[in-house]
């Protein structure tokens, strides 16, 4: 970890931008990005962020009708047991059937959300198989990506942080930096030098973990947030419907540098991503995907051929 910290150190004294490395992958739309005095979700390009949204509206009309019926009722209780219509107010300890309605409508409520907020909870928590699986590690105060199936991993810093050359401020030399790497200003504190590549209508899992102190990998658009705890190796799971790029941000207060700690993913079509993989491959040292799949091959020959015999 130390000599990770000592080479993301290093970079700064590098001359010139530190830019993205994003290989053959072209113009994609920005679509998973925070919009400045919104208050409302970003769209929805998975199955469990659609879910979670309307869950999210489903609650929101449950309790905005309880609001209104408890204004309701102390409006009513003070003009009908104002001093001037009530001049002798009764004292009383127990109303039985109010007592068995405030007690059993707030149960069935309850009951009647949960019965749809569990499945979501379940259709997050239960992880399928993945066509992907790709294991980020948050550190302070960046993230690394690693491709496990082929043997290559990256780092992600945010462009004009320090570890690019930067004081976290949009000067013109970032300016430049996000320019060369397809941002515009309005990506600043959101775009990264490198992205997690991922191809659309893939099953994608992720397997987050800390290397110093509790991080959290977030994607808004997406629907996940998993908390990255040293020693401990979460996943979570996510299939993109819509290519595009996609902005997140470490979610759990991690330290001085924890606002500019962001997350990028580029979700491309299968032929750009496994363009990409090759590039990766070739870029960061990877396993190549040739020498892989005859690995697998040589495997299946040395089984033996009765072993393959079934009765």
């Amino acid at each position: 970890m130390r000599a990770r910290h000592l080479i993301a150190a290093l970079l700064t004294l590098l001359p010139g931008p530190l830019l993205a490395q994003d290989g053959p992958i072209g113009d994609l739309p920005i679509i998973g990005k925070p919009s400045y005095g919104g208050t409302g979700f970003q769209p929805a390009v998975t199955e469990l962020s659609r879910d979670l949204q309307w869950l999210d509206g489903m609650v929101l009309i449950i309790i905005t009708a309880i609001t209104f019926f408890v204004i309701g009722i102390l409006f009513v209780a003070l003009w009908r047991f104002s001093h001037r219509r009530n001049k002798s107010p009764q004292a009383f300890t127990h109303n039985t059937p109010v007592e068995i309605a405030w007690t059993i409508v707030p149960i069935m409520i309850l009951i009647f959300i949960g019965s749809f907020s569990l499945p979501v909870l379940f259709e997050q928590q239960e992880i399928p198989e993945a066509d992907i699986t790709i294991k980020t590690t948050g550190y302070q105060w960046y993230w690394g990506y690693e491709y496990p199936d082929h043997g290559f991993s990256f780092d992600s810093y945010m462009i004009g942080s320090p570890f690019t050359g930067g004081d976290n401020r949009l000067t013109d030399e970032v300016r430049a930096q996000l320019q060369e790497a397809g941002y515009s200003e309005d990506e600043f504190k959101l775009a990264t030098t490198t992205a997690m590549v991922v191809p659309v209508n893939s099953t994608v899992v992720v397997q987050v973990t800390g290397a110093d102190v509790i991080h959290s990998w977030t994607v808004p658009a997406f629907g996940v947030k998993q908390d990255a705890v040293p020693g401990r190796l979460a996943e979570l799971w996510f299939e993109a419907n819509e290519e595009g790029v996609y902005f997140g941000q470490c979610s759990e207060l991690c330290g001085i540098a924890h606002a500019y700690m962001p997350i990028t993913v580029k979700v491309v079509s299968q032929e750009e991503y496994e363009a990409w993989l090759d590039w990766a491959i070739e870029e960061y040292g990877g396993t190549p995907r040739v020498t892989a799949d005859a690995a697998i091959i040589d495997e299946v020959e040395e089984v033996p051929a009765a072993a393959l015999v079934t009765e």
